[in-house]
């Protein structure tokens, strides 16, 4: 099945009225929901230090949520209006209409909302998949990006890394169902330790008030009729954008890029190569590079303070120039 098929009525009757608790929201943060043609997002914003901030927006990864952004957020709310959304099927955002997880079916949700809120452009952030997204945005709709800021951008590699490869197997027909029975019985503690033992460098960096605000968003995700159909489709729409060739292939779009790009890469990061930095900095024409050697795959949320000193500059030369 391919990720633009139409989901099946059974899933879409179920995910109509998913009977799950609540989504976490911070101190200082609100959620709203926004309905667009064909889809509907919810968007998580802190209110900015003062009036008249540059717009930014917040595109997390794969499995991910807006509440990936919740960490950096409150660090830049004085130097721009921040806003988080939830792509299709992710955190408290119910599947689009029509079942397209494909990189560019989240790029266009994200275009549709920076259309239709008038916000653009933005400073735009985007991590792992959300980096993928992100890029494509850029390219095609340079009007709607002041500035690009990617953490760990799911960009395609030729020798994909070992402990990436159950990840990529989620594309696979029928191996997302074959994985939710063979783990049915964990809790989702256990869940959330293992994404966070890959997403982290240092799981152990993790304090316990993250550990548990995380806990109890995978025992609310789990519950979610569509959960693993969203990862499945997602994850063959990365697999599907890294075997994409010709003018719309990623790396050709990267090239395409006028916004000034701040490109972050982690050293122990088991997701998306620690190699690929170089070749990301030489095919965004204006970019920098921040490397962090003990950062995995969420810098933004290991080391929130480094990265939000990164966007800094970059939103600091960008006004200069």
């Amino acid at each position: 099945m391919s990720s633009t098929e139409l989901p099946g009525v059974q899933a879409v009757a179920a995910a109509a009225d998913p009977k799950v608790a609540a989504v976490r929201v911070a101190d200082g943060e609100k959620l709203r929901s926004v309905s667009l043609p064909g889809l509907t997002l919810t968007v998580r914003s802190r209110p900015p230090a003062r009036t008249g901030l540059p717009p930014a927006l917040y595109v997390h990864g794969l499995g991910g949520s807006s509440q990936n952004w919740s960490g950096l957020m409150p660090l830049l709310e004085d130097v721009v209006d921040g806003e988080a959304l939830d792509l299709p099927g992710f955190g408290d955002s119910p599947p689009p209409d029509d079942g397209n997880y494909s990189v560019t079916g989240h790029a266009r949700a994200v275009i549709r909302h920076l259309d239709a809120s008038g916000r653009g452009p933005v400073h735009l952030i985007g991590n792992s998949l959300g980096g993928a997204v992100s890029t494509r945005v850029a390219a095609v709709r340079p009007d709607l990006v002041r500035t690009l800021t990617l953490v760990s951008p799911a960009l395609p590699e030729l020798r994909v890394q070992r402990s990436a490869v159950p990840t990529a197997l989620l594309a696979l027909p029928g191996v997302a169902a074959l994985f939710r029975r063979l783990s049915k019985d964990w809790t989702a503690e256990q869940r959330t330790r293992g994404v966070m033992a890959l997403c982290y460098g240092d799981p152990t960096r993790v304090s316990d008030e993250a550990l548990h605000n995380a806990v109890e968003e995978m025992e609310r995700r789990v519950q979610l009729p569509y959960f693993w159909d969203a990862m499945a489709r997602s994850a063959r729409g990365i697999v599907d954008a890294y075997t994409l060739g010709g003018q719309h292939g990623l790396w050709r779009q990267a090239e395409r890029v006028l916004a000034p790009t701040l490109l972050v890469y982690g050293g122990r990061d088991q997701l998306v190569s620690y190699r690929m930095a170089r070749r990301a900095a030489a095919a965004f024409r204006e970019s920098r590079l921040l490397t962090l050697p003990d950062a995995g795959h969420v810098a933004m949320m290991e080391y929130p303070q480094t990265v939000a000193q990164a966007v800094r500059e970059l939103l600091d030369d960008c006004g200069r120039s």
